[in-house]
């Protein structure tokens, strides 16, 4: 039997208010629908990383454990005027060689219409740097205010077929390069 592929939901923000955290519990449900893949919430929030160095020198270990063990990465991030969140990036860059040849699929978050369209395009150099490979569907999350209710709940249903494109493609993409890091020499 084929063990379980692994998959965390990192959510890339630390803002009191975050309305990008009920689209993370919503990836992590629709995550978990999946048969054959196993997820948890990675909420940078919750990191202990110090502000005065960077990289290796501030490695949190049980960030850096749960992406070596992955088999691919859903970053939920919002769009900070047109960027990503600094912290975040101070995060993901603890870490190198545990993301090699590894997929990640982004969710952009957005107050406005364009869904975070512009903190996916200026984080896909970044992943490429870092060695992921992204996948070819983002989820897009415009005017996030009016797609969940207070409480979290989804208001809008046409999230779930997005969201279950965008699933297919990550788990097909994290089985393949898995399959690759597992049987074929990088020479």
């Amino acid at each position: 039997m084929e063990r379980s592929l692994f998959i965390p939901v990192i959510l890339g923000t630390v803002r009191q208010g975050r309305k990008s955290e009920h689209v993370a519990q919503f990836v992590m449900q629709e995550v978990s629908k999946q048969q054959g893949v196993e997820t948890e919430l990675i909420d940078i929030r919750n990191i202990p990383l110090s502000t005065i160095d960077e990289g290796e020198n501030i490695k949190d270990k049980g960030f850096s454990e749960t992406i070596d063990r992955a088999d691919g990465l859903i970053i939920v991030v919002p769009e900070y005027n047109h960027g990503y969140p600094g912290l975040l990036k101070h995060v993901l860059d603890t870490n190198l060689k545990e993301y090699i040849h590894k997929a990640v699929g982004i969710c952009g978050v957005s107050a406005g219409p364009f869904g975070g369209t512009r903190v996916i395009q200026n984080l896909l150099p970044v992943m490429r740097e870092l060695g992921l490979v992204t996948i070819f569907w983002d989820g897009n999350f415009s005017s996030v205010q009016n797609i969940f209710d207070e409480s979290g709940n989804l208001l809008e249903e046409a999230y779930i077929r997005r969201m279950d494109k965008f699933l297919k493609e990550l788990i097909w993409m994290s089985k393949v390069l898995r399959y690759g890091r597992e049987k074929v020499a990088l020479e």
